[in-house]
């Protein structure tokens, strides 16, 4: 473990390329399918395999994609698209070279606004977002010598989401891809699943002495499946680096993967410079201009994203900033929440219902909220009668709640009365039912008299349990008080 006075001279700098897979149904340049998951090799054609006098095409719906992006990080969208062949041979890349954008990605600048822990806020600048296609894979068998290949992956449409170099801790790192992939999700242009490799992050870190005016060497680091092994492995590296430069040793910029078993990086090659890459453009892909009228089409189809409906819910609703976070770390929840406040001005105990018995709900049946058969009317229903005090929370999520959640189209009211579970606020029904229960209890009665006050709440549970939840809490209560002193 570095000591921390030595690794508080140095200032770490840290640049991202995420690469998303869209969610299309055909490939980027060809109409074979974009399905993960299917038997190795079948989703080919001789497009994907490249073979001579085949012609590529650009996949509309990828380029919407890549707009939609653009829009929600605040991006400049380029109107007059050229595609270039980026050179470089991987086994599983049939062309020998990958159709990408060199001079002119899709959208220029923008930011991605990112919340750590401690409250502080930050804006993450963006360098581009290019539209790209992805390689096939390669799959080593354990003790087997022989590589295999799965050309199901190759030419699957990509953005590629570059950063500038301005994240400058792990956490900020984390903040940043997780913003991302809720982005992604938000927009439906990509699952966001690192395990399955649809969304991935190479990492770019270098250390610098704090104050000085020139970055240091960097470093690529590739092969991470999580965010949180992001995270560990910026971690890793910049004390790798820092360790290394107070030994007097020379960084190399190179290209290393991160092995999450141990939590190291290992070299794997030299890093490539740019023109090792030889682009030039393509000559089987026409210009793509993106007009004034089709930039409006996709605006017009833009969904509230989480920075909106985070400010909506803080602001309008009064939530708080956890509570706010919690509730659009999905859209569909996010959705649901709003939806239902729609209906109900008791904002809190909306988010409450949804953070505490409706999240319980759906992770015990690993369900998600389009499947939860309770509709937003219907909760706002429930939380209506517990404000009127007609039911008790207790009772109406013990007991009407679990009814609501098989299907049932009554509203929440109907199923009370149908239970007989409606709060009785008769004064003196209520102190009938009290003074039985002190009747019952002398021996209690004169212990609380004594001093032992606790004893109230085992009464006030008597009067409940005795009147079948239906008597009206604040008023028992106060009857019991009023009775026992």
């Amino acid at each position: 473990m570095l000591d921390a006075s030595i690794r508080n001279k140095y200032t770490a700098v840290i640049g991202l390329e995420v690469h998303a897979q869209l969610l299309t149904n055909s490939k980027m340049y060809s109409s074979d399918a974009n399905e993960y998951g299917n038997m190795p090799n079948t989703n080919i054609s001789v497009i994907t395999l490249a073979h001579p006098g085949t012609l590529p095409k650009v996949n509309k719906k990828a380029v919407e994609y890549a707009v939609k992006m653009g829009i929600a990080c605040g991006s400049t969208i380029t109107r007059d698209n050229h595609f270039a062949r980026k050179n470089y041979f991987y086994p599983d890349l049939p062309k020998g070279y990958q159709i990408s954008q060199d001079k002119t990605p899709i959208c220029v600048g923008g930011k991605i606004e990112i919340k750590l822990k401690d409250g502080q806020e930050r804006s993450i600048g963006l360098t581009r977002i290019h539209m790209e296609e992805d390689a096939g894979k390669s799959i080593h068998m354990a003790e087997e010598v022989d590589t295999l290949i799965d050309l199901n992956r190759a030419g699957v449409p990509l953005i590629e989401i570059v950063s500038e170099p301005e994240i400058r801790t792990s956490d900020e790192a984390y903040a940043y891809l997780t913003e991302i992939r809720k982005l992604v999700r938000y927009l439906e242009i990509c699952d966001g699943n690192m395990e399955e490799g649809s969304l991935r992050c190479d990492a770019n870190i270098s250390v610098m002495l704090n104050g000085a005016k020139e970055f240091g060497k960097k470093v690529e680091v590739k092969n991470m499946n999580s965010i949180r092994n992001v995270q560990r492995a910026i971690e890793h590296e910049i004390e790798r680096q820092i360790i290394e430069i107070e030994k007097g040793n020379t960084i190399v910029s190179e290209t290393r993967t991160f092995d999450a078993t141990v939590g190291d990086t290992h070299s794997m090659r030299a890093k490539e410079d740019m023109n090792d890459y030889r682009y030039f453009p393509e000559p089987d892909l026409s210009p793509l201009i993106i007009t004034e009228e089709y930039l409006n089409e996709v605006k017009a189809k833009m969904p509230p994203l989480p920075n909106e409906l985070y400010k909506k819910f803080t602001k309008q609703y009064g939530l708080s900033e956890y509570d706010a976070l919690v509730l659009t770390d999905t859209k569909e929840v996010a959705l649901y929440y709003d939806e239902l406040c729609s209906l109900t001005k008791n904002y809190k105990a909306a988010s409450n219902w949804i953070m505490g018995p409706v999240k319980s709900y759906l992770n015990e049946l690993t369900l998600s909220i389009e499947e939860f058969p309770v509709k937003p009317a219907q909760l706002a229903d429930l939380i209506a009668l517990i404000d009127a005090n007609k039911v008790s929370f207790s009772v109406a999520s013990q007991k009407i709640y679990p009814e609501l959640t098989k299907g049932t189209t009554k509203s929440a009211l109907e199923i009370a009365e149908d239970l007989n579970l409606i709060q009785v606020g008769d004064q003196d029904f209520i102190q009938q039912v009290v003074d039985e229960v002190l009747a019952a209890n002398p021996a209690k009665v004169q212990e609380y008299k004594d001093g032992k006050k606790g004893l109230l709440g085992m009464f006030m549970g008597e009067v409940m349990k005795k009147s079948k939840g239906k008597a009206d809490p604040k008023l028992a209560s106060e009857l019991l008080a009023k009775s026992l002193d």
